[in-house]
């Protein structure tokens, strides 16, 4: 029987190029997302996916697409903890309060309620266990500047992830975290033009295939559950990371 994956924000981006390689494994996917127009472009009618159109950071909706993919798969194996937003670059003192929100209600909120409601099936289902792995990011190590809303939250996924890990070994469960650097998504390509640096200049940066992330979560999904990489880190080589400030 194909194992069964949730990915979520899988219409762009990351989680679309790694709904298609999940896709491609022989996965049942379930793709969650806010537009139901990408979401449908992801799944190009593959007999495999299931389109759950979702806001993360809303309790019924979530537990309401986990509930539909149980009722069509009968369990979930894996769930990519993907959707995330960020916030305009500035200093902390011109951030909106509702921009902090926002990004908050996305990036972590959504994280835990969508990691809640995985845990949930994997614990109870048979045989037990299952895999959760979070997006957390490059910016989960070093901040960019003017990024404190983002940055938070992802430095708050690492203290998930770590969580997760400690409560799921009793259930089979394991959780893990890819921090990821320089994708080039639609969202990522201001990275080839200019980004703000440390010291206040604007730099174009170094950026990778995003096949090279979804080809990543594939291996960490396929180990067995005695087995798990608790952290991974896949970025461009030549980014400013290692040495950034």
């Amino acid at each position: 029987m194909p194992k069964t994956i949730i990915i979520t924000g899988a219409g762009s981006g990351i989680g679309r190029a790694t709904a298609e390689a999940f896709l491609e494994d022989g996965y049942r996917v379930g793709l969650i997302g806010r537009r139901v127009e990408p979401l449908k472009a992801a799944a190009n009618d593959h007999e495999n996916a299931l389109i759950l159109p979702c806001d993360v950071s809303k309790p019924d909706e979530v537990d309401a697409a986990f509930e539909t993919a149980l009722n069509a798969w009968g369990r979930l194996d894996v769930l990519f903890n993907n959707a995330g937003i960020g916030s305009f670059s500035t200093t902390v003192d011109e951030i909106p309060v509702d921009d902090w929100l926002n990004v908050v209600a996305t990036n972590l909120t959504g994280s835990f309620l969508c990691a809640r409601a995985a845990f949930r099936a994997m614990r109870t289902q048979t045989p037990q266990g299952g895999r959760i792995i979070n997006n957390g990011s490059i910016s989960a190590h070093a901040p960019r500047p003017g990024s404190a809303p983002y940055t938070s939250t992802k430095h708050a996924i690492t203290g998930l992830t770590k969580s997760l890990s400690l409560d799921g070994r009793q259930f089979d469960i394991c959780a893990s975290q890819i921090d990821i650097g320089n994708a080039l998504t639609e969202m990522a390509q201001a990275m080839t033009t200019g980004m703000p640096q440390p010291d206040g200049s604007v730099r174009p940066e170094a950026v990778m295939d995003v096949a090279h992330v979804a080809s990543s979560v594939l291996h960490m999904a396929s180990l067995p559950l005695d087995a798990n990489v608790q952290f991974m880190t896949v970025m461009a080589s030549k980014m400013p990371f290692i040495g950034r400030g």
